[in-house]
Formats: C-alpha cells, sequence, structure tokens
C-alpha cells in the first residue's frame, strides 16, 4: 500500500480537457504527448494535482464521455504508455495525477453492451438496464434524458427499452447486477496499477435506479444549476431515477479499493439537493474523499448566493469535505457567467482568493489562469451534440471548451499546427499564455503568485469558516477565527466595519482595499487578507 497523505484537503486541482489542452501531431485535437509538453506550465501554478478529462477508447458522440474501452487510450489522444509517461513528468514534477472515470454508463459500442443487446438470456443481459414497453408501447415510466427527450431509447433486437441518463448512445449500467459492479471495480484496479494518485468520478450519483421503475413527480421547484432552464428535465424531482440509497454501500466498496493504493475519490454531483448529497456521500471518511456540485456553475452570481451554499452545505457536511469550483468543461466561463465579460483586471483576481480561501478544496479549469471569456461560435461551429439538440436558447458547452491559446503570434495561437476541432477566438490572443507570462501584472502571474501564497496560511487550507454580516454585496468570512478574508464582488466602491482588531496581510497581491481602524473601503471587486489582533 502506498500513502499520500491527505494533500487533497485544502488542495488545488488543476482540469485539463485533453482535446482542447496541446496537439503535439498535427490532427487539430489535444492528446497525452501535448499535455506533458506542458506539465512544466501547470507545475508552475503550484496546484496540486490535475484531473485529465477523458482519452479512453470512444466514439466521441460524447467527447470521451461514453466509454467504449476503460483500458484503452483512444489512438486520438495517444497510446498507453503516453499515458505512463505522463504519470511519471507530473510526479517528477511534484504533480499528483487524478483521471476521470465514467462508470454509471458506457459507450453503445462497449463490448458489454453489444453482448447485452443480442438477447434477453446472454452472459450480460442484465449488464444495463432493460425494460419492456407499456401495453400502448410507449416507454416504461417518464424518466427524462439530461440531454432532453425520454431517458428510454426502443433497441429492435430485444424489444426491449434501455435507459440511457444522457445520450441515447450512453446507455446505463445495471449496478443491482452484482458482476457489474465486480467489472467496474476491476476497471479501477487497472488505473491505480499505473499509479493515478485519484479518480474524478462523473455523474456519481447515477449508479443506480429505482428497481421498481416508479415515474419521477413533478418538481416543487426546478432545479436550474445542474441544467439548462429550458430543459424538461428540471421539471421533474429525480426520486427514483438517480440518487437511490444502494449507491451507499457502493461507494464504500469503491473507497475500500482507492485505499488499497492511497488514492482520493472526487465525486462529481447533479441533484435536486446536491448540498446534501455532497454530505451524504462524503461523511463517515469511507465513501468519496470530496464531491463537488453545480452549485457555483450556475449564472446567479452574488455575495448572498455564495455564502448561502456555504453555509448550507457546512450545516450538514460534517466530517465530510466539499471541493468548490467556478467553471469547467460544462460551464459557460466564469468571466462571461459571473463577470458578464468585465474589463476590470481585479474581478478574475478576486474570484481566484475567494475560491481558494472558502473551507474545502478547488479545482480550476484550465485557461481560467488567462481569464478566458466564453468563445462565441456560430451554429455551424458547434460540436457539442447537447447543444445542437436545443440551440438556439442553449448553445452548448463547447463555448468553455475551445482550445488553449499558448501563443498570441501562432496560427490556432500554438495549439495545433492545423485547424483545431473548434476554432481559437481571436480575442483569446490577447490573452495567450506567452504574453501573461511576460507581464508581471498579468492574471497568469497573479495565480502564480497567490496560490503558493495561500497554501502558507493554514487557516485557509484547513480551518473552519464563519461568515460576517455588514454588506450585502461584500463576501466576508474568517478562517478559524485568525484571518479574515473580504471580496467586494460588485463594480461599485463597499465599506466594510469589521467587528474586531485586525491588521492587514500583505503578499496576496490583492489590491484595492484600504483599513482605516476598524473600517474596510474597498475598490470594485477589490480583494483584503487581515488577522485578527494586534
Amino acid at each position: 500500500m502506498k500513502s499520500n497523505g491527505a494533500w487533497w484537503r485544502g488542495g488545488v486541482i488543476y482540469q485539463i480537457y485533453p482535446r482542447s489542452f496541446a496537439d503535439s501531431n498535427g490532427d487539430g485535437v489535444g492528446d497525452l504527448p501535448g499535455i506533458i509538453e506542458h506539465l512544466p506550465y501547470v507545475a508552475s501554478l503550484s496546484v496540486d494535482a490535475i484531473w485529465v478529462s477523458p482519452f479512453f477508447k470512444s466514439p466521441m458522440k460524447d467527447f470521451g464521455y461514453d466509454v467504449s474501452d476503460y483500458r484503452a487510450v483512444d489512438p486520438l489522444f495517444g497510446h498507453i504508455e503516453d499515458f505512463r509517461r505522463l504519470v511519471t513528468v507530473a510526479h517528477e514534477l511534484g504533480l499528483k495525477v487524478m483521471i476521470d472515470q465514467v462508470l454509471s454508463h458506457t459507450s453503445e459500442e462497449h463490448a458489454w453492451f453489444k453482448e447485452s443487446r443480442v438477447s434477453r438470456d446472454n452472459p450480460r443481459a442484465n449488464w444495463y438496464v432493460w425494460a419492456d414497453a407499456n401495453a400502448d408501447g410507449t416507454p416504461p415510466n417518464n424518466w427524462l434524458s439530461v440531454f432532453g427527450g425520454s431517458s428510454w431509447q426502443w433497441d429492435t433486437r430485444r424489444r426491449q427499452y434501455y435507459l440511457h441518463n444522457f445520450l441515447a448512445s450512453q446507455p446505463d449500467l445495471n449496478f443491482h447486477e452484482l458482476a457489474v459492479q465486480e467489472a467496474i471495480l476491476a476497471e479501477v484496479r487497472f488505473w491505480l496499477e499505473l499509479g493515478v494518485d485519484g479518480l474524478r468520478f462523473d455523474a456519481c450519483n447515477f449508479h443506480f435506479h429505482d428497481p421498481l421503475l416508479r415515474s419521477n413527480p413533478a418538481a416543487e421547484q426546478r432545479d436550474n444549476a445542474t441544467v439548462t432552464a429550458g430543459n424538461p428535465y428540471s421539471y421533474q424531482s429525480h426520486q427514483f431515477d438517480k440518487s437511490q440509497p444502494e449507491n451507499l454501500p457502493f461507494l464504500k466498496r469503491l473507497r475500500s479499493l482507492l485505499d488499497e493504493y492511497g488514492a482520493v475519490a472526487l465525486g462529481e454531483i447533479g441533484d435536486d439537493d446536491s448540498l446534501a448529497r455532497m454530505a451524504e456521500y462524503t461523511a463517515g471518511n469511507d465513501k468519496l474523499h470530496m464531491a463537488y456540485s453545480f452549485n457555483l456553475l450556475t449564472p446567479e452570481f452574488s455575495a448572498a448566493h455564495i455564502r448561502r451554499q456555504v453555509e448550507e452545505l457546512e450545516a450538514q457536511i460534517g466530517s465530510g469535505w466539499a471541493c468548490w469550483t467556478t467553471g469547467n468543461h460544462d460551464s459557460i466561463r466564469v468571466l462571461t457567467r459571473w463577470g458578464r465579460n468585465v474589463e476590470h483586471p481585479r474581478f478574475s483576481r478576486t474570484i481566484l482568493a475567494m475560491l481558494l480561501s472558502l473551507r474545502g478544496s478547488a479545482c480550476l479549469y484550465q485557461g481560467e489562469e488567462l481569464a478566458l471569456p466564453e468563445a462565441e461560435l456560430n451554429f455551424e461551429q458547434l460540436q457539442d451534440p447537447y447543444g445542437i439538440a436545443m440551440w438556439p436558447e442553449f448553445k452548448g458547452r463547447d463555448g468553455c471548451r475551445t482550445p488553449m491559446p499558448w501563443r498570441h503570434d501562432a496560427p490556432h495561437g500554438g495549439f495545433s499546427s492545423a485547424e483545431p476541432w473548434l476554432p481559437v477566438p481571436a480575442g483569446h490572443l490577447a490573452r495567450a499564455a506567452d504574453k501573461q507570462d511576460a507581464e508581471a501584472d498579468s492574471v497568469l502571474q497573479f495565480y502564480r503568485r497567490f496560490i503558493p501564497w495561500r497554501r502558507s496560511q493554514t487557516e485557509l487550507v484547513s480551518g473552519n469558516i464563519r461568515f460576517l454580516d455588514g454588506n450585502d454585496a461584500v463576501l466576508a468570512f474568517t478562517r478559524d477565527d485568525r484571518v479574515v478574508a473580504v471580496f467586494n464582488l460588485s463594480a461599485a466602491p463597499q465599506t466594510l466595519t469589521l467587528p474586531f482588531d485586525v491588521v492587514a496581510l500583505d503578499g496576496h497581491g490583492l489590491d484595492g482595499a484600504v483599513l482605516q481602524g476598524h473600517t474596510l473601503e474597498l475598490d470594485a471587486w477589490g480583494g483584503w487578507f487581515g488577522r485578527i489582533g494586534r
């Protein structure tokens, strides 16, 4: 058994979306050798770990989240030896390696599904969720897909419906079948044997379904955190199609496996009450190590909103642990979603400092350190099936997935020598990594200064959190009742009166705040740290 210690508790994780990070072979798609080439750049941010989104063999109908072979690297991204080298190089640079695991469903091209759909009595007949049609030929219940429409797809071979919580090409595994659990745990063990330090489990509350196939009731309050407001998925209360009690024993089995290797589990949770599910899934130190949800990935942005999410979670999480994030490959980039593409240089700095000061760990999405805005694409440029299906009310996820701009003066921003799978917006070139690397006051350089500074303040990494009242536009709290963090989350100057003696901390790189006695004067998007006592 090896042990990685508790690096994850308060750790900072950098998410890499392989298709869009760096293309090494000129086919227009990012790959594992491209990631390896740029690992020194990631290490320069002083993050603790990388999380690499799926690079497994896949027909790419959902860009890798439809896995056809859990143990194979898709040729688009390289070879298994490339992954071994990635782990080696990352470890040499002091970076932990986390990979995605998509356990709730596979691709329809997976060998398991191909066998399962042949007949109702083959060895894997029950490995997926199959159900007979109603007497009138309609699906067995009212469950809906996250991507729109019914979550049941008719199969002419078996003359039954199969369940798919996402695309119809992503059939759901039947975790009520013990053989499925055993097979999935074996797939996870394969990557643990290759030396990964952790795994991010996609849609980890979707593993089990109600075996009685009861229809969901209507939602009393629509959930628009997980899906777009125009998606009928939010019209239901998802009592029966996910988050079933049987998932808890399985997560314990998963944790026991990871503990053999000292590896860490990060779960993605999208639920009617995601905060409660985060608490449930991380409590007791015997399931997930940490979990994140979409609660800070919504269009809603205010100090009150952020405070409410954190306080509601803190009230119930107990021994569990959160991982907060303001951006990922499924969400509009934070500069656009929360900042409305504000040009003020403090916005991106303050959002990072705020995120890393909350109690919990944090995920950063590639390009946030460059303050990239959401890319505007026309319909013809879209690749995401989710966006294509719901255009124009919802434009899909391509706008946050455009390639990383490495060089401002190179074709396609230095991402690739060929036309990339998604375009590099002209506006991103002015924010390219090489330009920001040469500017002492760039957002990139702020990330490089702030992350190690935050690590040096132990209260910000592991202390408790208590919020302060006084100004609705200002998010203010203490960590361990010793360090004070204050952020003006508005474009207007604000003041806050602190209820204790405090001295300013320096070295963090934030500006736009002046302390006069107990009164803190904050410029637009200003941030400030202090220590209680004289």
